[in-house]
Formats: structure tokens, C-alpha cells, sequence
């Protein structure tokens, strides 16, 4: 009887650890506070590939960001939607990332200041066979630039994917 009580209550506490586990794990990759606004501003926050061929392996497009602000921006994480899309910024050093998707792994911080006034290069790699045969057809991809006061600028890739 003891042993009956101690397996039921082991299988419900698995049961509940389950559904937390898969409810944060809907969130995975995107920013926790996304209706805040950022002072990072882009001209061009969609780009459309139109249709790419999986032989023809990955694609990349450069969004210029810009700090519209008169006070400098610290932009603290850059993470992506999906793991087949990486990002890098250009920084004062030279080109930082890759960044990719949050919760799959190591993503490092970006710790890059953006002045005022100020512009970067955010270069977006989209690569249109990590997921295998499974992967054609249409896809949209995120990048979320973070900064340290929880805003959020979102860029976005599209493409249709043909074998």
C-alpha cells in the first residue's frame, strides 16, 4: 500500500513537471518582455529571400540598426526564433556571434554599446537545410536585439525553401 502511494505521487509530480517544462518551452527564443519598445531603430525590419534552393546552402542579409536616441544603448542579448537562423553584430572590435536561439545551448551575451546616433550592421544567416528534407516551404525567421532597459527591436526574414 505504502509502496502504491509513494509510485502515484513519484508519476503525478512527473506529470506536473511536464507540463511546466513544455509550457516555458513554447516560449523558447522569444524575448520574455516583447511588448516593450526599443530606441533601436531599422529602415528595412523585413527581408524577403523570395524562393532559395537547399543546394544552394545559406543566405545572409545586413540590417543596419541605428541608435535614434541621444543617450547610448547597451544592447545586452541577441537571439534568434529558430536554430537554422544565426546573427552577428558589427562592434567597435569587429564582428560579434553568432547568436542563436535561446534555450538550445550556450548564447552568448552580446555586451555592445550602441551610442548615440550610432549605427550597426546586424548580419542575419539563414541556413535552409538544418532542418533536413522536412525544411522546404515557407519560412519566417525572427532576430530580437534586447537591451539593458528590456526593449526589444525585431527583425525578420522570410523565404520559401525548394529542395
Amino acid at each position: 500500500m505504502k509502496k502504491t502511494i509513494i509510485i502515484s505521487v513519484g508519476f503525478v509530480l512527473g506529470l506536473v513537471g511536464l507540463v511546466f517544462w513544455g509550457m516555458n518551452s513554447q516560449t523558447a527564443g522569444v524575448p520574455q518582455n516583447p511588448g516593450a519598445i526599443s530606441s533601436l531603430m531599422a529602415l528595412e525590419k523585413l527581408y524577403d529571400f523570395g524562393t532559395i534552393s537547399m543546394k544552394n546552402g545559406l543566405v545572409s542579409r545586413v540590417f543596419k540598426v541605428t541608435n535614434s536616441s541621444d543617450k547610448d544603448i547597451y544592447v545586452k542579448k541577441i537571439s534568434t526564433s529558430c536554430m537554422c537562423t544565426k546573427a552577428y553584430i558589427g562592434g567597435v572590435n569587429g564582428e560579434k556571434g553568432p547568436f542563436g536561439m535561446e534555450s538550445m545551448g550556450y548564447l552568448p551575451p552580446a555586451n555592445e554599446t550602441i551610442r548615440a546616433g550610432e549605427s550597426r550592421d546586424v548580419k542575419v544567416v539563414y541556413d535552409p537545410n538544418a532542418h533536413g528534407p522536412a525544411g522546404v516551404g515557407v519560412i519566417d525567421r525572427f532576430v530580437y536585439l534586447t537591451d539593458a532597459s528590456g526593449g526589444t527591436l525585431q527583425l525578420e526574414i522570410k523565404a520559401v525553401v525548394t529542395p
